[in-house]
């Protein structure tokens, strides 16, 4: 049986020391960029793996951030929105020779267990939280590891943790206003989990847009972002006998979902019933008509959360960032009443 290659037999392939070998496979200063290029290149072709509890024991460089999402696998793999995130994320991490480490989980116990096993064998050297809850215990655990980490959510304060946020409020009233300049005045918004911060801002934001407009009935349903839950409470919605005139869903997916049931019931979109959609995918676009959408650069999002936490990372401290805010993007879902 072949024994695991070690530091010292990459030293002996490179040509280098021991310590040009540590330099470069923790990330560190002490050798030129040549040099630490090859020595990783050598490294994986000799199919070397760093021995974690050695590495938790000096101190070492994980080189590598951790990402737990707790969504189904089936919606992570067709939901636009964290494709676009991720990738996002890996373009500045992949630029500065660092990976991510991606963990599905069921829920937050599972996910707090995984922060304790990343921060035990140094696994990783900081994580992105996401889908923060309004009452979210993973922020003490990750201070209590002193796990660096940059939540992806906000506005708000939260104990200290640096974050990267986008106006969400903004963009609810700038969707409500125009629907309102086209005359419509029955309104239902498809929103997300209700637990979620982010919902809870886009939904205290609707309605007090809609109070604003005086619009006649604005109501929030909440749903899980998947087409299924979409399709569900878009059937039940437009079969109600006060049916609204206008539906903006927080995620494209119930949005193409939605319709697909007004053109299964035979109600013309825009003529009977306007759509608006969240984030702007592709499938914003290529379906018919295509969907008026709330847009923005999610995958920029991603590359801000990245470039902060290796600044955290590295540095020890960082800012909060505001991301661009989403626009809307009239298309052929909205019309006047």
């Amino acid at each position: 049986m072949n024994k695991r290659p070690t530091s010292a037999d990459i030293a002996r392939a490179a040509g280098v020391s021991k310590g040009a070998v540590s330099y470069a496979l923790n990330n560190r200063p002490g050798v030129s960029e040549a040099t630490r290029e090859r020595i990783l290149t050598i490294a994986a072709e000799m199919g070397f793996r760093p021995n974690l509890a050695a590495r938790a024991l000096n101190g070492a460089s994980a080189g590598a951030v951790g990402l737990a999402l707790c969504r189904p696998a089936k919606v992570l793999g067709v939901e636009p929105f964290f494709m676009e995130l991720i990738s996002g994320i890996e373009a500045e991490l992949s630029a500065r020779s660092y990976g991510l480490t991606l963990q599905v989980v069921p829920d937050h116990a599972a996910e707090i267990a995984v922060y304790r096993r990343w921060a035990g064998e140094r696994r990783v050297d900081g994580v992105l939280i996401v889908d923060l809850h309004t009452d979210d215990d993973r922020l003490d655990v990750v201070r209590d590891l002193q796990l660096p980490a940059i939540v992806i959510a906000g506005p708000g304060d939260f104990g200290g943790l640096p974050n990267v946020w986008s106006d969400d409020a903004a963009a609810v009233v700038e969707a409500v206003e125009y629907l309102c300049a086209l005359g419509h005045r029955t309104i239902t918004r498809v929103g997300g989990m209700p637990e979620l911060l982010h919902t809870e801002i886009r939904t205290r934001a609707f309605a007090a847009v809609c109070e604003r407009l005086g619009v006649q009935h604005a109501v929030t349903v909440p749903a899980d972002y998947t087409a299924e839950e979409g399709t569900r409470v878009t059937r039940r919605v437009l079969s109600a006998p006060d049916r609204p005139t206008a539906l903006i869903y927080d995620n494209d997916l119930m949005a193409v979902a939605g319709l697909a049931v007004a053109q299964e019931m035979g109600i013309a979109v825009p003529g009977d019933l306007s759509i608006v959609a969240w984030d702007d995918s592709m499938l914003c676009r290529i379906v018919h008509p295509p969907l008026t959408a709330l847009s923005r650069d999610v995958a920029a999002y991603g590359t801000n959360a990245a470039r902060s936490l290796l600044e955290l990372v590295t540095t020890g401290a960082t800012t909060s960032v505001q991301a661009p805010g989403a626009h809307l993007v009239p298309r052929g879902s909205t019309a006047t009443v």
